[in-house]
C-alpha cells in the first residue's frame, strides 16, 4: 500500500458471489496491510460503523481479531457483524490515537467505550481593555483577555465572579454600557464597584485590582492578603478611617472565599483529578477540577460500556475522548493506569505544547484526592443506577398508559411562547432513560410570515414542520437515535389535529403523538389526554405516571419562557435608529438622551438633530432623510 504523508482511506472488495462476514472478511483484509500505524473502522451489512480502534502496526493489530478465540463477548460479537472495514493510515502512533478519539465522538460507534455527556466547562475571563471587565466565558477562547479555569458549573463561576467583586471591585458591566455612562450604577453603590466608567480610580489603580484579582485566581492569595492588610494598617496610621474599614470588609471577604473554597491541596497547583467506578454494567468517572491549588468544583460523567471492558481501557477512552476539544491541565491524577499512558501523555503535550504529567498515586495527599474522588464516583453512580430503575418503571408506565409496543428510549415534549404573537418561540425538550437530555433541548423561532400573531396551531406546525424535515434530510434510515418513539404536545383536540396533518403530510406514520391538556379549571391532576381517533381519557390523580408527564411538560413549559423572555430582552434595545447607516451605539445614546425616544428622533427637523451632540449636518440629513425617506 503507497503510502504518503497524508492519511490515506483504503477497502477491500471481494468479487465472489457470498459475501463475507466476521473472521473471514477481517482476514480478507490482511493482504492488503502493512506495518504502518493507524486508524481502523469496523461496519455492518448497512455500512454503519460498529467499532473505531487505533493501531501501532495496522496488520498486526487487524489480525488479531482474524483468529477465532481469546475474545471477549463484546468483541466477539462485533466481530460476527463485521462486513467490511476501512482504514487510515498516519505517520505516527500519536496521531492514530488523537483521530482515533475524534472519530469515536463523532461517529459514536455501538462498541465503542462512549462519553456521552460531551458539555464545556465555563471559565473566569479577565477582557483585553484599559479597565478590564471580569466575566464569565463558555466555549472558544476567541475573545482577548486572561482565561482562568475550567470551573465545574456556571454556579461556581457566578459565585467566583461574586467574590472577586467584594474583594477587588471590578466592574461586570459590558464595554457599550462602560462607554455610556454619566453617573455610578448601583454596583458602586454597594460597593462593588469602584466606577471607573466615571473616573472615580485612576487607570493606574484600577489596573492593580486588576492584578490583585488574576494573582488571587493564581492562587497566589497569602500575598494579596498581606498587601491588603498592609494598606489598612497605612490607611488607619493616616486617619483615613473610612478607607482602613473598606479594606478590613475586602480582607475579611478574601477570608471567606478561601474558606468557602473547600479542598484545597496543598502539594497540587494544577491538575484533574480524574476517578473511575464501574458496577453492573455501568459507568461513573468523577473529575475533579484543580487549579491554583484551589478546588474549582467537580464533575460526574457516565460514559456508556458494555460490562465486560478493563477498568484501564474505560479510563483510556475517557481520557482521549474528554481531552479532544479541551486544553488538558498540567497533571492528570488518575484512579486507574492506562494501557498507552505513554503514549497519551505524548499526545496530550503534543495537543497542549507542553508537558502532561499522569499519575496513579499510591500514597500521600494525591492518593487522597483520588481516594476523595472514587468515593463520590461510587455514590454518584448509586444513585443514578437508582434514578434509573425509577425511570424504566415510568417509561413502562407511559407505555402501558399509551398502548405503545415498548417503553419509549426518546421522548420529545413541545410548546410555545410569545405574548399577543410577539418574539414568538417553539420549544421542545426531551426526555428518556437517562432522565432529561439537555444536550437535546432545541428552540425555535417562529419565522413563518403566514403565520397570524398568536396562532398556537400555526406556530406548532412550523415548528413540526422543520423538526421532521431534518430528521428526514439528516437521518432517513433512523440510525442516529434522534428519532422520537414518542411525542407529547402542549394541548388537546385542536394541537393534536393540527400535528397530526402535519404527521401525515411528511409520511410520518410510525411516531406516537399525544396531546396533554390541562382538563377541568386547568388544575393539577386533572389533566386529559387526546390521540388521534380516540375519546379523550384521564389517569389516577395520584399515579406516577401522571406526576411524571407534569414534569415533562412543566419543563416544556419553563424552557419555552426562559427562550422567549431572553429573545424579548435581547429585542428591547432594538430601535429603528439600528438601521441608519452611520448611527452606532455612541449616536444613537446620544440621539435617545436628548430625544427621549426613537419615535421623537422620527419627528425631529433638521435644526433639531444638528443641536445633538456628535450628529455633524450631513448626518442630521442622512438621519432625517432615512425617516422621509422610507414613511
Amino acid at each position: 500500500m503507497q503510502r504518503t504523508k497524508e492519511s490515506q482511506a483504503c477497502e477491500v472488495n471481494d468479487d465472489s458471489d457470498a459475501p463475507l462476514t466476521g473472521y473471514d472478511r477481517i482476514a480478507a483484509y490482511l493482504k492488503t496491510l502493512d506495518g504502518s500505524p493507524g486508524v481502523y473502522r469496523m461496519l455492518d451489512e448497512e455500512s454503519r460503523v460498529l467499532y473505531v480502534g487505533k493501531a501501532r502496526n495496522l496488520r498486526n493489530r487487524v489480525s488479531n481479531y482474524a483468529r477465532p478465540g481469546n475474545h471477549s463477548g463484546r468483541i466477539a460479537r462485533m466481530i460476527s457483524e463485521t462486513a467490511s472495514m476501512m482504514f487510515l493510515t498516519t505517520r505516527t502512533e500519536t496521531e492514530a490515537l488523537l483521530l482515533e478519539q475524534n472519530l469515536i465522538k463523532q461517529l459514536k460507534p455501538r462498541y465503542n467505550v462512549l462519553l456521552r455527556d460531551d458539555k464545556s466547562f465555563p471559565n473566569v475571563l479577565v477582557t483585553d481593555h484599559a479597565f478590564p471587565m471580569v466575566k464569565k466565558h463558555r466555549g472558544a477562547k476567541k475573545e482577548k483577555g486572561q482565561y482562568f479555569g475550567p470551573f465545574a458549573s456556571a454556579g461556581a463561576v457566578n459565585r467566583t465572579l461574586s467574590q472577586l467583586q467584594r474583594v477587588f471591585l471590578l466592574r461586570n458591566c459590558t464595554d457599550s454600557q462602560f462607554e455610556g455612562r454619566t453617573r455610578p450604577c448601583l454596583q458602586y453603590q454597594i460597593k462593588r464597584c469602584t466606577a471607573p466608567c466615571v473616573g472615580y480610580i485612576t487607570e493606574a489603580e484600577y489596573r492593580k485590582s486588576v492584578k490583585d484579582a488574576a494573582d488571587f485566581l493564581s492562587g497566589k492569595t497569602a500575598q494579596i492578603q498581606e498587601n491588603l492588610a498592609a494598606d489598612m494598617m497605612a490607611a488607619s496610621e493616616a486617619m483615613e478611617f473610612e478607607r482602613a474599614a473598606s479594606l478590613r470588609d475586602r480582607i475579611k471577604a478574601l477570608t471567606q472565599v478561601q474558606t468557602a473554597q473547600g479542598i484545597n491541596p496543598r502539594t497540587v497547583a494544577e491538575a484533574d483529578i480524574i476517578a473511575l467506578h464501574t458496577e453492573n454494567g455501568q459507568a461513573c468517572v468523577q473529575v475533579f477540577f484543580i487549579r491554583a491549588n484551589q478546588n474549582w468544583g467537580n464533575f460526574d460523567f457516565y460514559p456508556r460500556i458494555s460490562g465486560d471492558e478493563d477498568l484501564a481501557e474505560v479510563m483510556e477512552a475517557f481520557v482521549g475522548q474528554f481531552y479532544s476539544d479541551r486544553d488538558p491541565p498540567k497533571a492528570l491524577i488518575l484512579s486507574h493506569g492506562l494501557d498507552n499512558e505513554d503514549l497519551m501523555a505524548e499526545a496530550l503535550a503534543e495537543k497542549a505544547g507542553r508537558k502532561v504529567e499522569i499519575t496513579v498515586p499510591q500514597r500521600g495527599e494525591k492518593a487522597e484526592l483520588v481516594s476523595n474522588a472514587l468515593r463520590n464516583a461510587k455514590e454518584s453512580l448509586a444513585r443514578k443506577m437508582s434514578e434509573s430503575a425509577t425511570q424504566m418503571k415510568l417509561l413502562r408506565g407511559i407505555a402501558e398508559a399509551f398502548d405503545l409496543d415498548a417503553p419509549p428510549e426518546r421522548i420529545e415534549v413541545y410548546d410555545n411562547s410569545h405574548i399577543q404573537g410577539t418574539n414568538a418561540v417553539g420549544a421542545m425538550i426531551v426526555a428518556g432513560p437517562d432522565g432529561f437530555m439537555k444536550s437535546q433541548y432545541r428552540k425555535f423561532n417562529i419565522r413563518g410570515d403566514s403565520i397570524t400573531p398568536g396562532d398556537d396551531f400555526g406556530m406548532m406546525k412550523e415548528v413540526l414542520t422543520r423538526r421532521f424535515a431534518r430528521l428526514q434530510k439528516e437521518d432517513p434510515d433512523r440510525t442516529s437515535g434522534n428519532w422520537p418513539d414518542l411525542l407529547l404536545i402542549d394541548g388537546g383536540a385542536g394541537q393534536v389535529s393540527a400535528v397530526q396533518e402535519i404527521m401525515d403530510q411528511m409520511g410520518v406514520a410510525d411516531v406516537a403523538m399525544v396531546g396533554v391538556a390541562k382538563g377541568v379549571d386547568r388544575d393539577h391532576g386533572k389533566e386529559e389526554f387526546y390521540r388521534t381517533g380516540q375519546r379523550p381519557f384521564a389517569l389516577q390523580r395520584n399515579d406516577p405516571v401522571l406526576y411524571f408527564i407534569q414534569r415533562m411538560r412543566d419543563e416544556a413549559h419553563r424552557f419555552a419562557i426562559g427562550t422567549h423572555r431572553a429573545k424579548r430582552s435581547k429585542a428591547i434595545g432594538v430601535t429603528t435608529l439600528d438601521d441608519i447607516p452611520g448611527v452606532g451605539a455612541t449616536r444613537k445614546r446620544a440621539l435617545l438622551a436628548h430625544f427621549g425616544s426613537a419615535k421623537a428622533v422620527r419627528g425631529a427637523n433638521l435644526s433639531d438633530l444638528l443641536a445633538v451632540d456628535g450628529i455633524s449636518s450631513a448626518m442630521a440629513e442622512t438621519i432625517y432623510a432615512y425617516f422621509h425617506e422610507n414613511g
